[in-house]
């Protein structure tokens, strides 16, 4: 029987990861459950067999009962009744399913009925679930907005609501409107507070809400009345057994059709302010947005896996002049980079997921005590890194699912574009991950800040400064290179002084960086288990360095009077007007 945990050893190396010990260290606060909770953990080695028991079940599910139930769930999708939005029949199926397996409230502590697992392998059964169906991975991996409630809420709501999470109750995080989607600073949905009610009140509309009918919302309103940009908004937690809010639409989407996107209408629904007034957009969202887009990491790695697995098993079976077509190297090229670009794709997500690990575990510990001076330098060292890595994780994964699923069509030939085979599915479902949570030119200009200062650059050196394997010395060498032509090319953008320039070729040197990056880091997995990574490294590598060359060589020869050829379009969009 199938099992989307085991089948993959890949889980187990980052389980083992050096970086795990302080992760479980922290997260386990050096084990003091262990007299209070029967299933707590006694040490290091009882906690990742824990969390390996929980992603063994969660591969079970997601292989038998997810992934079975997956083309049902796509082809006929939530719907609008008198209101309110009903799941895919076959939903409520993985549902009951994930809840009875206590799948809930995973990184939760455990006084509200959690699980107390740390981010990275909360992120690992991300991936698992969404290489089954990232519609559904959608409805359950919103359980995370509940860390917002629990980093910023207070105790009474703590007690209130994260219990029912873990319990298995929905999710969604309420932010953007018709007229607010990137720039959240023109949200306009109002917040009243009523004497007479003892609460808050909020009015007005709500779109594209993932899971927007669910049990428990953070919705982001206009608290400060008489504002107009991100100091005037506050976050707010609504309960939907309050009443007061009706689903008005549900979008007719490309993919991940198990996801019901929502267009909510607010009329007068009864709230709790979260944290403090005017922090909502400024500090709570920031904060939420985070998570979610590591959520979108490993939801983006999920299809990678899913788009590879589609494209290989096809090649091994489908013959061309009497050849498996896997033999042919236009294919085995398109099957090696896709496997590469997994490979380096989760690298990425399970280094940023230690990052946030480490520092949220820390800042955790804050809430109950002074840190030491050690313990602030780890934390900011640690927030620093996660702050840093996360647009690179978000961005290229959800590239690289794009690139995969893709590539699995391409390897399924014309096949590939019936609706028959789920490469197809794969291929619709991944088209979003590149732009919600933050489209890449976003996670683009969350990172660009970190090239231009030399934080990355400093990140490579130090990275470059670790050994690695024999067999991994010459590809460290290319790295190496690859590294000296991103440092030239960013010191070109900046002495040209032009700040145009710098946002036009923003996107080429974010995917430089990453492509260094994410080298050296394959290289440090293949030095440390050279059966899994060693083919990956030698393909990611080339691969990397091509695309490197390539922006240097842009880079390098544009000057900033150049850009007036790629403003014809901006030209004839006046011209029409």
């Amino acid at each position: 029987m199938a099992n989307y945990y085991t089948d993959h050893p890949e889980f187990d190396f980052y389980l083992n990861h050096p970086e795990m010990k302080r992760v479980v260290e922290l997260k386990e606060r050096n084990f003091e459950d262990k007299d209070r909770y029967e299933d707590a953990p006694v040490d290091h080695d009882d906690a990742i067999e824990n969390y390996k028991n929980v992603l063994e079940i969660t591969g079970d599910i997601a292989a038998n009962i997810i992934e079975p139930n997956s083309e049902d769930v796509d082809l006929e999708g939530p719907h609008l009744v008198d209101g309110r939005m009903h799941y895919a029949s076959k939903t409520y199926e993985n549902l009951d399913a994930t809840r009875k397996a206590g799948l809930w409230g995973i990184s939760m502590p455990r006084r509200y009925g959690g699980l107390n697992m740390p981010i990275t392998p909360y992120s690992m059964a991300s991936e698992i679930i969404s290489a089954a169906d990232a519609g559904f991975q959608n409805i359950w991996s919103l359980q995370d907005c509940i860390e917002t409630l629990y980093e910023f809420g207070s105790e009474e709501q703590r007690q209130k609501y994260i219990p029912r999470v873990c319990a298995g109750e929905t999710m969604s995080m309420d932010l953007t409107e018709p007229d607010a989607g990137s720039d959240l600073q023109r949200v306009m949905l109002k917040a009243t507070y009523s004497e007479k009610d003892g609460c808050w009140l909020l009015n007005g509309v709500k779109r594209f809400i993932t899971n927007g009918d669910s049990d428990i919302h953070l919705v982001l309103a206009r608290s400060e009345e008489g504002t107009h940009d991100g100091r005037g908004l506050s976050m707010f937690i609504y309960d939907k057994n309050q009443g007061g809010v009706t689903v008005r639409h549900i979008e007719h989407k490309l993919g991940i059709h198990g996801s019901p996107t929502c267009e909510l209408v607010y009329k007068n629904a009864k709230a709790e302010l979260c944290g403090s007034t005017r922090m909502g957009l400024i500090k709570y969202v920031m904060a939420l947005m985070n998570g979610a887009r590591l959520g979108i990491a490993a939801q983006s790695v999920g299809v990678s896996q899913a788009a590879y697995n589609e494209a290989l098993s096809y090649a091994k079976d489908r013959k061309q002049f009497d050849t498996a077509i896997i033999r042919f190297p236009a294919v085995y090229d398109m099957l090696s980079r896709m496997k590469a670009k997994l490979d380096a794709g989760r690298s990425i997500l399970y280094q940023t997921a230690r990052y946030v690990d480490i520092y949220k575990a820390l800042d955790d510990i804050a809430r109950e005590r002074k840190l030491t001076a050690e313990e602030r330098q780890e934390q900011k060292k640690y927030a620093r890194l996660a702050d840093a890595f996360t647009p690179l994780a978000k961005g290229m994964n959800s590239e690289y699912a794009n690139q995969n699923a893709y590539d699995a069509i391409q390897v399924h030939g014309g096949s590939g574009f019936i609706m028959e085979y789920k490469c197809q599915r794969l291929y619709r479902d991944a088209r979003i991950f590149s732009i919600y949570e933050g489209t890449t030119q976003l996670q683009v200009v969350a990172a660009i800040r970190y090239i231009t200062n030399g934080t990355y650059m400093g990140m490579i050196k130090d990275m470059l400064e670790r050994e690695v394997a024999d067999s991994m010395k010459a590809l460290k060498v290319r790295v190496a290179l690859m590294a000296e032509k991103l440092e030239d090319a960013v010191n070109a953008v900046k002495e040209a002084g032009s700040q145009e320039l710098q946002d036009f070729v923003a996107r080429r040197l974010y995917e430089m960086t990453a492509d260094t990056i994410m080298s050296l880091l394959i290289l440090d997995d293949a030095t440390r288990s050279p059966q899994l990574f060693e083919k990956s490294a030698n393909v990611y590598v080339r691969y990397a360095e091509a695309e490197v060359n390539a922006h240097h060589s842009f880079i390098k020869s544009l000057r900033a009077e150049d850009l007036e050829y790629y403003r014809q379009a901006e030209k004839e969009a006046e011209t029409e007007e």
